[in-house]
């Protein structure tokens, strides 16, 4: 009898686990299209070409976000092609070349916790680093560089995670008919880990898109009308760099500027440059979510 209202208890709790877990994803799902909701309803009107195709202005029905969403392509690319090539290695060097010891213990706490640090803690080192020690400026690729650094850890972690998954029966196969540790790593480890990889950076630039405060810290224009110089010329070698020193606006730090001016119609201006942002962010989670798809069709084991 006992026995009975025992199990009786347990599903009783298991119910009521259920319905918080339910109520907690509600939370959160609720709050996001409270928050959609809302900005589609003051900012929709905005969203049209001149929007897009504009500079800022001082006239908030001709401002644009042109100079913005460009400055946040650009450094998105910088960050990525940064970020991704350190991350995947440091990633595997950890999980399959670096011995167990204390040495890589204290280092993977201190990857653990560097995915926690407040963004202005980049910023403020990015500052000192990039800015006053490498001379680097105000521009394009310190920026890049500084959000680079905020989302290493979140793509060595990813990394990591996703070789952790791959069954040791693959290794042992390599390992068995001769192969080499990195002939093992290039030919099974990389191929049927890239799909959690590129899922865990397009995560960690999801992130990095939407900051401001490091960007505001190592100085970031709220005015910019002029796009970086364009990265292929008319001459030999075709390809300039100069872009990586322009200065720079982005999104976040653009509807922050909007944000805090007293007229409504700005208001209605950083409405719609957060949709925009919103809208690049979910393109590039629907994009992860592809990849992962994609690179799963792929993995028969």
């Amino acid at each position: 009898m006992d026995f009975r209202k025992g199990i009786q208890k347990r599903k009783r709790l298991d119910k009521l686990f259920t319905l918080v877990g339910l109520l907690a994803t509600l939370v959160g799902v609720i709050t996001l299209m409270a928050l959609m909701i809302d900005l589609a309803w003051d900012g929709t009107a905005r969203l049209n070409w001149n929007f897009f195709t504009a500079f800022p202005s001082r006239f908030p029905d001709k401002a644009g976000i042109l100079s913005a969403w460009v400055g946040t392509t650009v450094i998105m690319i910088v960050t990525a092609l940064a970020a991704v090539p350190m991350g995947v290695a440091a990633g595997i060097y950890l999980e399959e070349y670096a011995p167990k010891n204390t040495l890589t213990t204290l280092i993977e706490i201190n990857i653990a916790n560097l995915a926690g640090v407040p963004s202005i803690v980049y910023g403020l080192m990015a500052l000192g680093l990039f800015v006053y020690k490498m001379n680097l400026g105000t521009s394009v690729i310190t920026a890049g560089l500084t959000l680079a650094l905020l989302i290493l850890p979140i793509v060595i972690m990813a990394t990591r995670e996703a070789i952790r998954t791959i069954p040791s029966s693959i290794r042992e196969a390599a390992f068995a008919v001769g192969a080499t540790k990195w002939q093992l790593i290039r030919h099974h480890i990389l191929p049927y880990s890239a799909g959690g990889i590129l899922t865990g950076v397009i995560i960690g630039l999801s992130r990095a898109i939407g900051e401001s405060a490091p960007l505001i810290t190592i100085g970031a224009l709220t005015f910019i009308a002029f796009l970086p110089t364009s990265p292929l010329t008319g001459t030999f070698p075709y390809i300039s760099f100069e872009w990586l020193k322009s200065p720079y606006t982005a999104l976040p730090i653009q509807a922050f500027n909007w944000v805090s001016r007293p007229q409504k119609a700005f208001h209605l201006n950083a409405a719609a440059a957060g949709l925009t942002l919103m809208g690049m962010t979910l393109a590039m989670n629907g994009v992860a979510i592809w990849i992962r798809y994609r690179f799963r069709k792929r993995i028969k084991w």
